[in-house]
């Protein structure tokens, strides 16, 4: 256990059962943007609901405006879905691909996809420039290093660096997502993966936010999951 555990609440990872149900799905709206993964984790596509029925169990995507072709995926394979409600909750889903073109996507037999709930935190995938600053001793951090943020959670960010840093060690990120306010999170290392020569990503478990920061983070993230540049701050200053 790294410096600051009390801080940062960390828990030994688990492994647990992942479960389908047959219950009720989650309120789908068109226009509302989905996520598709292959059963590895690999990203497929993202695009926006073009048709649901909630009775027959089958969904379907098309592109987002401005969004290239899809990538093709084999008739009946099996897919993983995820997205955002409106009460800003992550969903997962499961189902078979029925149509893949490369302006259309189809899923039938779509079922709940249960988590554990250490990965229900909504991550969003989005290559951004991040400054990231080690720490040296009490309240001192060294140098900048420029890296590039990867994903990034209510819980922690994955970011990718040619400098080379230890699990548990205490990290300042500095984070600026599109035209939002510039954010600063303190974190902790808790994986570190050589992802090619002299080229690492790590994985950065946050502090706990205050209750004014969570509310404020998850709603940068879901505006810009969802597209919706009316709603974010083109504040070029401060952080939180």
């Amino acid at each position: 256990m790294g410096l600051f555990s009390s801080l940062f609440g960390r828990t030994d990872d688990e492994e647990e059962s992942v479960e389908e149900e047959e219950g009720a799905l989650p309120e789908i709206f068109r226009g509302m943007t989905l996520i598709v993964e292959a059963t590895d984790g690999q990203q497929i596509l993202s695009g926006q609901v073009s048709e649901f029925d909630d009775d027959d169990r089958t969904l379907a995507l098309e592109r987002m405006p401005g969004g290239l072709s899809f990538k093709m995926r084999e008739i009946g394979s099996t897919v993983m879905i995820r997205g955002i409600d409106e009460s800003l909750m992550q969903f997962y889903l499961k189902g078979t691909v029925e149509e893949s073109t490369r302006t259309a996507f189809r899923v039938k037999d779509v079922k709940i996809r249960e988590v554990p709930k250490n990965r229900q935190n909504f991550r969003l995938e989005i290559s951004s420039p991040v400054t990231m600053y080690c720490r040296t001793g009490e309240d001192q951090f060294g140098p900048q290093e420029e890296c590039t943020l990867v994903d990034i959670s209510i819980g922690g960010a994955c970011v990718e660096s040619e400098y080379l840093h230890m699990e548990d060690d205490v990290v300042r990120l500095k984070v600026k997502l599109l035209d939002y306010t510039p954010m600063e999170f303190i974190g902790e290392v808790i994986r570190v993966t050589e992802v090619r020569p002299k080229v690492f990503r790590y994985g950065v478990l946050f502090a706990q936010l205050k209750e004014k920061e969570l509310e404020e983070l998850t709603r940068t993230l879901y505006n810009i999951q969802a597209g919706n540049r009316s709603n974010r701050q083109r504040s070029e200053m401060g952080h939180w």
